[in-house]
């Protein structure tokens, strides 16, 4: 019977209680068998209460103690339900808040203890510990003393590992997780070899770190002291993944640690560390590199097993966390490249500071991302190396919430926090984390304390802000120290052992640094390998040129196949309009429209094998209504992407609606393209406005990235853009910020006016082995614009034009040219037209980086020198792309023409929030470009 009780658990409180009452007023009214338990429930000695009438009725759940202190009450009498209650609920409180009481802070600083906690809080008593109970909901035995229970519940969720899962919804999580920790007390013993293993690479760790600040006294490394764990945390982490099938791990981290990772982990030689602490070549790097402590690198590990497990570590930016989304998406791109859809071949490790990630927006941006099914990736190892401060800002300062990892409780998953100085529980939590994310494909987070022994960095003195703390500090001897008196101890190893390790690692870092020492400079060069192999960057000049033109027949065919439908689908009445138009459109019986070259640009290139990926907000019908790329049945909601039946050898085309954020989904998008170089993958601004909410992405990585680290890019970022009278902040892209961007080559920045150029220049993009991020700023009213469109025929022929010239003039009468770029141009001819004006010519300049001076001099040279030329935009003066434009040619366009600007005066506002003033200030620009029409104000 013992047995049915504790199986029954505290949810049939009143099925018990109701038996326990009949019981109480006539023990013969219950089976025998529930008799001889209740009997024995009852201590020697101890009175059975008997039912004598309503006022009298046995303490139950619904009818405690009104005198009892939190609605519990100890003494013998009580309903066996009952008290299976209170310690159900001691149980769960030790599930629950047990971490709040776990000795996980190396420094030992005083935490306030939950007192639902203590026994007594039940109503518990000394008395009480070695009443047997029942343990039903606990792994291991079926019943055991309350004194038994207790310790398991201390062992496993206090001493040097403290969880917080009972947030997560899923019952079948949580009771996984209970049977993993409770099961063995939440401690993994250690094998001699793995001990051994342990050791040695907290002696790197420490050595690396000692080595560096004896020989480089005062020079920045952005130490690990005081968090020296992490090395052998992640060398555990990747030995465990590699035996669960993982072929590649991509980590991204800050600068603190970064040198021992590279050092320890990633197996960066010491020797090209210590040549660049010596700054010994500074002619290879004139205005190009990185500081040491950013700079990435990969190699292959191959665990105890002999498994082979490809590392890459990111470089990345002083901007802690940024990295996170760039890490996401390049292990997204390398399980595609796989063909991991399970997703179980690739993983990230992301290394966090407490205070960035409580601090910065993008940890939660990367959080979101995690069970999205555009970016997936089976579940990211978050590790927190918590130094419990902030440069000089302490937690209470800089947080809201208990623990820095609080806002990963956002997601259904644990989140171990431990005490980094206890080899062993870090030893369990990366077993049972690795064991986690490989069963649920989920996040998982480890919180490890330890505390960061200098400054913030080496020339840093922590103690004008911290004094009591750094006090503290400076008595401690490091984690290396404390386990290897551990292991002596326990007799696992002997000094003499110890020693010899320590003495091995220190000569070889000083025979590394008298190589770094002697070997002559060795110029840095940007070697891509791997995927990368046919790509390369470098000036515009190195780009070969490439046939974008499609045949017509094969544009027609495609275009049919775009509007098909598929048997049995229902759709929209409105969409179905659109396709017919799309099919005379195909059909060469009514001119395309942008929706159509640009879809064209993913059909042409992925029945050529070229891979699409697209996402962005609402991208997949398009903010502006255009796009209609992914369907739904108005019946049953079904979904059909247009792209997917198009060839049985096609390439994939993803198109995915991202969530509502710029940082995360362009940072994501960027790492993918970074390991998909051959594919076309595109980002999506709602509003190009809203672009520079992700203006970190763009200046740290997607501008830099090649002249910091030599890293290439050919993502497209899709940026509507355009003054339409929208207000400030639904009309620019904010195209001055780009320009400003631009050196080298590094990117490209075209204004289009045609459905044939997106159509070529997509092309082009995908096509050309010169790999460049490139931005567009794309229309909105010109998407319906009839004088918008173009014959289909110039997708087949020609190519991407980056100056338009203007074929209707004739030079010979020109006396004034406009330069212009996007919707502006359809603004200037139509009252070019309305004036019946033959004196002015109009320029389109559609790619503005590179910028294509040769191609703009051609275009100019049948005008007669002297005319005058005006660059024309809508924006403020102060923004678009005229003081780029004035910057590249002066006062003297190509010394022929003389030059001047026309555009809204400067603002510190892009637009006016007024639709009619914006009329107003559109009509002063064309009407100085072009003349006054007839009523026009």
């Amino acid at each position: 019977m013992a047995e049915r009780i504790e199986e029954l658990g505290s949810h049939s409180l009143a099925f018990v209680e109701g038996l326990w009452a009949e019981w109480a007023a006539d023990p013969a009214a219950v089976p025998l068998r529930w008799r001889e338990y209740f009997e024995s429930q009852v201590q020697p000695g101890g009175q059975v209460p008997r039912q004598t009438g309503p006022s009298h009725a046995p303490r139950s759940l619904f009818n405690p103690p009104s005198a009892a202190t939190n609605g519990y009450a100890a003494g013998s009498h009580e309903g066996v339900a009952e008290r299976q209650y209170r310690v159900d609920e001691l149980i769960r409180s030790y599930r629950a808040r047990g971490h709040m009481i776990a000795h996980l802070d190396p420094l030992q600083l005083p935490r306030p203890r939950p007192p639902e906690l203590d026994p007594a809080y039940y109503g518990f008593t000394a008395e009480d510990l070695d009443r047997r109970v029942a343990t039903a909901t606990m792994e291991g035995a079926r019943e055991r003393t309350l004194r038994e229970v207790l310790e398991t519940l201390y062992n496993t969720y206090c001493r040097f590992i403290g969880v917080q899962f009972m947030h997560i919804d899923d019952l079948e999580i949580r009771r996984w997780l209970q049977r993993r920790m409770e099961g063995t007390e939440n401690r993994l013993k250690l094998e001699h070899r793995e001990q051994l293993r342990i050791l040695t690479r907290l002696n790197d760790a420490v050595i690396f770190e000692e080595f560096v600040q004896k020989k480089f006294l005062g020079a920045k490394s952005f130490s690990l002291e005081g968090g020296e764990s992490l090395i052998p945390l992640l060398g555990l982490a990747i030995e465990k993944a590699g035996a669960q099938g993982v072929q590649t791990i991509v980590i991204g981290m800050a600068h603190r640690g970064r040198l021992n990772v590279l050092a320890n982990i990633m197996g960066k030689s010491a020797q090209q560390i210590f040549r660049e602490f010596q700054d010994a070549d500074p002619e290879l790097h004139k205005g190009g590199g990185d500081v040491k402590y950013h700079l990435g690198h990969s190699t292959t590990w191959t665990t105890s097993a002999g498994q082979q497990v490809h590392l890459s570590l990111c470089f990345n930016p002083s901007h802690l966390e940024f990295v996170n989304p760039v890490v996401l998406g390049r292990v997204r791109a390398k399980q595609d490249r796989r063909g991991d859809t399970a997703r179980q071949r690739g993983m990230a490790i992301l290394i966090h500071g407490d205070a960035a990630f409580a601090g910065e927006g993008v940890s939660q941006e990367t959080l979101n991302l995690s069970q999205l099914a555009g970016y997936d990736t089976g579940g990211a190892l978050h590790v927190v190396v918590n130094n419990q401060i902030g440069f000089t800002t302490q937690p209470a300062q800089g947080r809201s919430t208990v623990y820095a990892t609080d806002v990963a409780k956002m997601l259904q998953i644990p989140i171990f926090h431990v005490n980094g100085e206890d080899s062993e529980a870090v030893a369990q939590v990366v077993r049972l984390a690795l064991d986690f994310r490989s069963e649920f494909r989920r996040d998982v987070v480890i919180d490890m304390y330890c505390y960061r022994r200098r400054g913030h960095n080496e020339g840093d003195e922590p103690a004008f802000t911290q004094p009591l703390l750094y006090a503290a500090i400076e008595q401690r001897k490091s984690v290396r120290d404390s386990f290897l008196t551990h292991l002596l101890r326990q007799g696992e190893v002997t000094r003499e052992e110890a020693a010899a390790i320590e003495e091995e690692r220190r000569q070889r870092l000083e025979a590394e640094l008298a190589r770094a020492k002697a070997d002559e400079p060795v110029p840095v060069l940007h070697q891509w390998s791997g995927s990368w192999n046919n790509f390369h960057g470098g000036p515009e000049s190195t780009a070969e040129p490439v046939a974008t033109a499609v045949p017509l027949e094969r544009l027609a065919a495609l275009t049919e196949r775009l509007a098909r439908v598929p048997a049995g689908f229902q759709v929209n009445p409105k969409l179905a309009r659109i396709l017919d138009q799309r099919r005379d459109m195909g059909a060469g019986q009514r001119p395309c429209d942008w929706a159509l070259g640009e879809a064209l640009a993913y059909a042409t290139l992925a029945t050529e094998g070229v891979k699409i990926r697209l996402t962005g907000q609402d991208c997949e019908r398009g903010t502006f209504s255009h796009r209609h790329a992914v369907w739904h049945d108005v019946e049953d909601d079904q979904r059909h992407c247009i792209f997917s039946d198009l060839d049985p050898q096609q390439a994939t085309v993803e198109l995915h609606n991202s969530p509502l954020s710029e940082v995360g989904v362009l940072g994501f998008e960027y790492g993918y393209s970074l390991n998909w170089p051959e594919g076309l993958v595109l980002w999506e601004a709602q509003f190009g406005d809203f672009a520079n909410v992700a203006q970190v992405i763009i200046d740290q990585f997607l501008c830099s990235a090649e002249d910091k680290w030599g890293r290439l890019s050919g993502l497209v970022m899709l940026l509507p853009h355009g003054f339409e009278g929208m207000g400030p902040e639904h009309s620019s892209a904010r195209l001055e910020r780009f320009l400003m961007l631009t050196a080298e080559d590094n990117i490209q920045i075209c204004n289009l006016t045609t459905p044939a150029q997106i159509f070529h220049v997509l092309r082009r993009q995908a096509l050309r082995k010169w790999r460049k991020p490139l931005v567009i700023m794309t229309p909105k009213s010109l998407l319906r614009n009839p004088a918008a469109t173009c014959p289909i025929g110039d997708l087949a022929t020609g190519g991407f034009q980056k100056v338009i010239p203007d074929r209707g003039a004739d030079p010979a009468k020109v006396q004034r040219i406009l330069l212009c770029s996007g919707k502006v141009y359809y603004d200037l001819a139509e009252r070019r037209q309305q004036l019946q004006q033959d004196s002015v010519a109009i320029v389109r300049v559609e790619q503005l980086y590179p910028h294509p001076v040769a191609e703009l001099e051609a275009v100019l040279a049948p005008y007669a020198a002297g005319c005058e030329c005006c660059w024309v935009q809508e924006e403020p003066s102060n923004m678009g792309a005229w003081r780029f434009i004035w910057l590249s040619h002066g006062e003297r366009l190509g010394q022929r023409f003389r030059f001047r600007g026309i555009a809204r005066e400067e603002s510190a506002s892009p637009a006016t929030g007024s639709a009619t003033a914006h009329r107003l200030e559109q009509e002063a620009i064309i009407a100085a470009a072009v003349g006054t029409a007839a009523g026009s104000r």
